[in-house]
């Protein structure tokens, strides 16, 4: 039996304890000690509560840093709102997760945009195997990828903005008794780093991967939620999954009830007690998430923000997606998911959006769900469950091996 720490600093949402869970569970029924130190212990509750771990908060930033580049264009500048822009700021944190690396004493930490843990377990020569989408995985480059190339990036300040935080992060490691990195993007990976996207969800279309990495496939918990109701009719079945904040959301519901398509919307604001922004009979509101599995099989159509689960699963299913980012790293994988076909990136598009036509045409042409068929036949493979057990197989293999 061995010891693991699964630590997930930064980064918000379900979507990194969701990931977590699963491996816990397998690294447990393969009879080994597993430690949870998560960002966020409130929200993950009901997700974690039947796993029988010690849960514990991690370390992290907590404070709002002035002066920075905005908006951030690489995950340095992140890093550099997160307590990396100073020294004596960055080791403190790192003194944190020593604190919980000492009190948890793992043979392996398995990270999950987890920077800061990495440095504590470099300093004291515990392995790191890495999981996550391609946005905070990124390649082993330096400079980091510029993700927002989409805007006019000033000369120089990707590089600034790296060496600032580079030059931090090897002076805690010389104070701490480390070895320094060479590229910035070490801290990110680890030892092991394991990619949980497809290429076609790639946010840095990276494309082939060196020699000896591969890419794992997206991860999602197997379906849960309520089972779909949709509304009578015969009108083609639409899923969406939308937020208020989004300000073309109600645009898109009305574009539906107009068209005439059954309609199964979750909305988690409307589920809260919000009035529906669209009432008609074309439209059930779910009162909680709906079970997904059950759902895409009889969709003609997903209309979602480009969350990787709710993303996956749809092409799984062969089901084209109409996509509204509300940020930077969903417009990257909306991007890549127009890219093949299966997709229509709505923040790509000229405004004002007709979405009436554009929903026309992606019901009535068959390109989409073509392409989105296409990418279903290549993964058709691809489960959950081998995915779990192909990475409980990595983060195995490193027990024994000390880092640096």
């Amino acid at each position: 039996m061995a010891r693991f720490l699964l630590s997930w600093e930064l980064g918000g949402g379900l979507g990194h304890a969701g990931r977590l869970k699963p491996l816990t569970q397998e690294l447990m029924r393969r009879g080994h000690h597993v430690d949870l130190m998560l960002r966020e212990l409130v929200h993950t509750h009901a997700l974690l509560k039947d796993l029988k771990v010690r849960t514990l908060q991690a370390p992290v930033w907590m404070h709002r840093v002035v002066g920075l580049p905005d908006p951030q264009a690489t995950l340095a500048e992140i890093l550099l709102a997160n307590g990396y822009f100073g020294v004596d700021a960055l080791n403190a944190l790192v003194q944190g997760w020593k604190a919980v690396l000492e009190l948890t004493q793992p043979d392996v930490m398995v990270a999950d945009y987890a920077p800061t843990a990495y440095l504590a377990a470099r300093i004291l020569g515990i392995p790191v195997a890495t999981v996550g989408i391609g946005f905070y995985l990124p390649p082993d480059t330096a400079p980091l990828p510029l993700f927002r190339d989409w805007e006019p990036i000033p000369k120089g300040r990707v590089e600034h903005s790296e060496g600032e935080v580079l030059r931090n992060v090897n002076a805690v490691l010389q104070m701490n008794g480390a070895p320094p990195v060479e590229r910035l993007a070490t801290i990110l990976r680890g030892e092991r780093p394991l990619l949980c996207t497809w290429p076609e969800l790639d946010h840095y279309r990276r494309g082939a991967l060196p020699e000896g990495e591969r890419y794992h496939g997206p991860t999602f918990l197997p379906s849960g939620g309520q089972a779909p109701t949709w509304p009578p009719g015969d009108g083609p079945r639409v899923f969406a999954y939308v937020r208020s904040a989004h300000p073309d959301h109600a645009a898109v519901l009305q574009a539906l009830a107009q068209l005439g398509c059954r309609t199964l919307c979750y909305l988690p604001e409307v589920a809260g007690g919000m009035t529906p922004p669209v009432v008609s009979a074309h439209i059930h509101y779910a009162s909680g998430p709906v079970n997904l599995g059950q759902a895409f099989p009889d969709c003609q159509l997903v209309i979602c923000h480009a969350g990787e689960a709710t993303l996956a699963q749809a092409l799984l299913a062969g089901v084209p997606v109409l996509l509204l980012p509300t940020q930077a790293e969903q417009f990257l994988m909306a991007r890549c998911v127009d890219d093949t076909g299966a997709g229509v990136n709505a923040a790509q598009r000229q405004r004002p959006i007709d979405f009436k036509a554009l929903i026309q045409q992606m019901l009535s042409a068959p390109g989409h769900t073509q392409a989105a068929r296409a990418v279903a036949d290549h993964y058709q493979a691809f489960t959950h469950e081998g995915q779990t057990l192909a990475l409980v197989d990595e983060f195995e293999s490193l027990v024994g091996a000390a880092s640096c």
